[in-house]
């Protein structure tokens, strides 16, 4: 199976690829250095249409969209400044948007999966206040999600969200209840599950429904 994975130099990014690899897929990963094989800022449109160039001829059954950002951790309700929110939903959100239009042919052309990393914080079921620039933009791309695999369905690429568990990572921090290894590994169980059958799914790294 041909895998691509945004953000797959360190995290649950790196973590997949090394599990995809050792499954026996191949594995490209990109990051924004070039600690991965291709370099993409996932808010450059001109990197972007540099990697569809690059892969022109070659089929993807799994993108895994994990590349993200959490950088209002911390920020009080008088902080949260607008730039924050323009680069937040850069990354997390037409991000996502645009490394799947780049590889849209790629992944016509195995009629392959996509699998967006989003959060339990997307969903507003769960409002305990504060992150409200990372909240917000997991939810975005949780209804960018979904609405992808309406869209796709049509051309056989079914779209899946899901939430990662809080994970033992930068991001996630050393207090978090599950390691990178036990979210990779939950995380593949899904994709491997992911079908048109179930497209559109919000779920969580263990395989259950998450409230929306």
């Amino acid at each position: 199976m041909h895998v691509l994975i945004t953000g797959a130099n360190r995290g649950i990014g790196k973590t997949l690829a090394d599990r995809c690899r050792d499954r026996g897929d191949a594995v490209i990963g990109t990051a924004r250095d070039d600690s991965a094989q291709v370099v993409l800022d996932v808010t450059d449109p001109a990197q972007q249409a540099d990697m569809a160039v690059a892969l022109k001829d070659q089929p993807i059954d799994l993108l895994i969209c994990n590349a993200g950002v959490y950088l209002d951790k911390g920020q009080g309700i008088d902080g949260y400044p607008a730039q924050m929110w323009a680069q937040s939903f850069a990354t997390n959100v037409t991000g996502v948007f645009l490394t799947i239009q780049a590889l849209l042919p790629n992944l016509r052309a195995s009629q392959g999966r996509v699998a967006i990393l989003s959060s339990q914080m997307a969903s507003h079921t769960r409002a305990p206040g504060g992150s409200y620039i990372y909240r917000a933009s997991k939810a975005a791309v949780l209804n960018l999600g979904r609405n992808l695999a309406t869209d796709l369905q049509g051309d056989g690429i079914a779209v899946g969200i899901y939430h990662p568990g809080w994970v033992q990572t930068d991001m996630g921090g050393h207090a978090a209840e599950i390691s990178v290894e036990q979210a990779a590994v939950g995380l593949l169980d899904r994709f491997d599950a992911l079908s048109l059958g179930n497209t559109g799914c919000f779920e969580t790294w263990d395989g259950q429904p998450h409230a929306y």
